[in-house]
């Protein structure tokens, strides 16, 4: 998109994070332990049932956040091609979660399941979404909040 473009209409922002989530492998996750300490580290993801599921070690830094904290925030894109979205986090055992498992399985190519017994589901359902490209769309990049679309 290019920066003397108009700003895109809310319902097509929203489009665009749908297709988006339903295009791309990869999201940033960021989360914080209980002092506080972020980590944001890159993983595969899949939309399913109007939510967001990953899948990592529960013994890692971010398994652990994603459990006991209960909220991520997930970053798309670059600078200026921005989706934010905040939500909340429910974990699964690794066999709990068949059905986001097939479709991260038809996404992705690897299954879980077949891994190490470490490895759990992470169902992150949006509360907020924010998506805009460069400044000219800053004003309305709130798309979603309290978990309803605002479009």
């Amino acid at each position: 998109m290019k920066i003397t473009a108009p700003p895109r209409e809310p319902g097509q922002r929203k489009q665009d994070v749908l297709d988006r989530l339903e295009r791309e492998v990869d999201v940033w996750v960021a989360t914080a332990d209980a002092a506080g300490l972020p980590c944001m580290v890159p993983l595969w993801f899949v939309w399913h049932g109007e939510s967001v599921w990953l899948c990592t070690r529960l013994t890692n830094p971010t398994g652990r956040n994603l459990r006991d904290g209960g909220r991520a925030r997930l970053a798309f894109g670059h600078t200026r091609d921005v989706v934010l979205i905040d939500g909340e986090v429910e974990t699964f055992g690794l066999r709990e979660a068949p059905s986001a498992a097939t479709a991260f399985l038809a996404k992705t190519g690897w299954d879980p399941r077949e891994d190490s017994a470490s490895y759990a589901w992470f169902r992150v359902r949006p509360l907020a979404v924010q998506a805009w490209h460069e400044e000219r769309e800053l004003k309305q990049r709130h798309i979603m909040r309290d978990g309803a679309w605002t479009v």
